[in-house]
């Protein structure tokens, strides 16, 4: 294991690169690189996460592990050496991917995660850098780069390296604007097979959804489509959204679009504005009230209704319930005219009030 183990960090390293100016040339011809708003900023958030997250996190965490289980458990230093290569190689795989799965919809359940991995979600176009987008801090705690460590100090560097390589391909690609899928569920020929490949991998489409501003756009779901590798885990935790489009919003809703050294050194460096989440000051507050509020709807618009509580929009969402367990309540108005929508949360038939609140009222 320890004389293959430089060759399978570089070979994992060098084709990963690969991977990135293969992705990069085809955005390059394709004029994406071009038309990109990126500023400066964006730029040396991208780049610079995919560079230490290389160069320093992931070798650190993995050095760790090695020197810490050859210290503490010599015994198991080759405990997977002589297994299948197969086998070894989908337990890797699975194991990785199921523990990013979590992680990263904790990310966006827990309000200190979501700060970390908030600058992913400010890109407001995609490319393939946008898969490293993140704090500093984000891939420090990450379990999936332990398991790497892990994995391969039991004996298990080459499926590692292979692992890490196919992995790649299928984060970086679902991350690029070259939508490989968007013709083929255009083609009757090809979607019966596009039907049973969105639900093995993340294609682009399902992985935009994520990406997109909004839910009202009936295309995207930024609280579901978590998977990196593997779609299975959203089909089977319930967070899978298959829209098959590309939604033409990405990005946060009042994003105060902080400079890199805030979004990627959070805690460390702190932001100024003290509108944003990343600032010591800043709280989430209640915005609810014990009484409905009468909004004009038009017929057939898509609505996003807030259940959080803490919307500065209410009642309907703008954004706030990120880093929580909550999502917004997407309705479509089935008539044009005036409605009570609740703004206690209480009532039993949302989004429209049922007088819920009278009963507090009562109590108080």
């Amino acid at each position: 294991m320890n004389n293959f183990l430089p060759t399978a960090e570089n070979y994992d390293s060098f084709v990963v690169i690969g991977i990135i100016l293969f992705f990069g040339f085809l955005e390059f011809l394709a004029g994406h690189l071009k038309q990109t708003n990126r500023s400066q900023s964006d730029w040396i958030q991208e780049a610079g996460s995919f560079f230490v997250l290389s160069v320093l996190t992931k070798p650190a965490i993995v050095l760790i592990v090695i020197l810490v289980g050859t210290t503490f458990f010599p015994q198991f230093g080759d405990l997977i050496n002589h297994w299948n290569f197969t086998l070894a190689l989908v337990l890797f795989l699975l194991v990785d991917d199921v523990l990013q799965y979590w992680y990263h919809r904790f990310a966006h359940e827990y309000e200190f995660l979501w700060k970390l991995h908030r600058p992913h979600h400010q890109a407001e176009e995609m490319g393939f850098f946008i898969a490293y987008r993140n704090a500093g801090l984000y891939y420090v705690l990450m379990p999936n780069i332990w398991w790497i460590g892990m994995f391969t100090f039991l004996g298990g560097a080459e499926e590692v390296a292979l692992g890490l390589v196919l992995k790649q391909i299928v984060i970086i690609s679902s991350h690029s604007t070259i939508q490989w899928d968007k013709s083929l569920y255009e083609k009757p020929f090809f979607r019966p097979l596009m039907s049973i490949l969105e639900r093995i991998i993340i294609t682009p489409a399902f992985h935009y959804a994520h990406h997109g501003k909004s839910k009202r756009d009936g295309i995207s779901d930024p609280n579901g489509n978590f998977g990196n590798m593997f779609s299975i885990w959203d089909q089977l935790f319930g967070t899978a959204f298959y829209s098959r489009k590309f939604p033409t919003e990405l990005g946060l809703e009042n994003d105060p679009k902080e400079p890199w050294t805030e979004s990627f050194l959070y805690p460390i460096i702190k932001s100024k504005n003290e509108k944003s989440e990343l600032s010591s000051g800043y709280i989430k507050e209640k915005t609810t009230t014990l009484a409905p509020i009468t909004v004009e709807l038009v017929k057939g618009t898509n609505y996003l209704w807030c259940q959080c509580g803490k919307s500065k929009n209410q009642p309907f969402c703008d954004g706030t319930h990120h880093g929580s367990k909550f999502k917004p309540l997407l309705f479509v108005a089935k008539r044009n005219g005036k409605v009570r929508l609740c703004n206690c949360k209480l009532t039993k038939t949302s989004p429209f009030c049922d007088d819920s609140h009278k009963g507090i009222e009562e109590k108080e």
